[in-house]
């Protein structure tokens, strides 16, 4: 090969390189899920720390912000922790990694297994005290998750509820609140994602994690199949992405975030 060939070709690599770094830089906007969130933060964190001139700005509010935000041009990408409904097909969805739903108690209450019919009819409050399932004497604090959260979506699912149907003493927002109500007052129980119930009981806050239908609710039954309320953790864009928001969700894709996921007590994808 010639030196004139070479000077050109390493012009053009050069050339490449450059239009390359020059076209991650920018600004990210992503709100919706409070599951989904704390995970997409810290892969924003990642991916700010290998492209220094962007900037990622995460929102929670639940799934119903996200798919509203992205319809709106509100939000770049919307976080959503369910499979899109047949209303929203409109949006591009592309999942990130797999969760769970877990019912919780605090790490002291005695009872030890809830069939489902129980979940259900201490939700309603039919049973309002733990005495009647294997629990001590004292009232059950019932604690929901506020509409909009995807969370709440799949729980009323399952268990076959109406949100009207609940008798809830307390209403939360994202996950550690529900976490942090819990393991605060021995007596409540509610239900969250289990990566963050895994993340937080073996950080040692005194919660734990009841079986699902006779499942133990763990990451590992999750990634197997097994856990009946499972859902996948999604990204969703208005129209098919493209530019900054194609090369974060391809980032966020990525075997590059995968120890992050897994940190946070997710599954991740599979085979990528």
């Amino acid at each position: 090969m010639g030196l004139a060939a070479c000077l050109w070709l390493q012009s053009c690599t050069h050339l490449l390189k450059t239009q390359s770094s020059d076209a991650i830089k920018g600004k990210l906007v992503l709100t919706g899920s409070s599951t989904v969130a704390p995970l997409v933060s810290e892969i924003g964190k990642r991916f700010e720390s290998e492209h220094p001139d962007m900037r990622v700005d995460v929102h929670s509010g639940g799934s119903s912000r996200g798919i509203a935000d992205t319809r709106q041009g509100v939000a770049d990408i919307g976080m959503v922790s369910r499979t899109l409904k047949e209303e929203e097909k409109d949006l591009q969805a592309f999942t990130i990694a797999r969760d769970g739903i877990s019912i919780i108690l605090h790490k002291d209450n005695p009872a030890q297994f809830l069939s489902n019919e129980q979940v259900v009819d201490i939700y309603t409050g039919k049973i309002d005290n733990w005495q009647k399932v294997g629990g001590k004497d004292a009232s059950i604090i019932v604690v929901n998750k506020a509409q909009g959260h995807s969370t709440l979506e799949l729980f009323l699912k399952y268990f076959k509820l109406k949100n009207s149907e609940i008798k809830a003493q307390v209403v939360i927002g994202d996950n550690q609140q529900g976490v942090k109500t819990v393991a605060g007052n021995q007596n409540a129980i509610g239900y969250v994602s289990i990566g963050a119930a895994e993340y937080s009981a073996n950080n040692a806050v005194p919660i734990k994690l009841m079986p699902v239908n006779g499942v133990a609710a763990t990451t590992e039954n999750v990634e197997n199949g097994t856990f009946p309320i499972s859902r996948p953790l999604n990204l969703v864009t208005k129209t098919q992405p493209e530019g900054l928001d194609q090369e974060f969700i391809d980032f966020a894709r990525s075997p590059q975030v995968q120890d992050i996921i897994k940190k946070q007590h997710f599954v991740p994808l599979q085979n990528r």
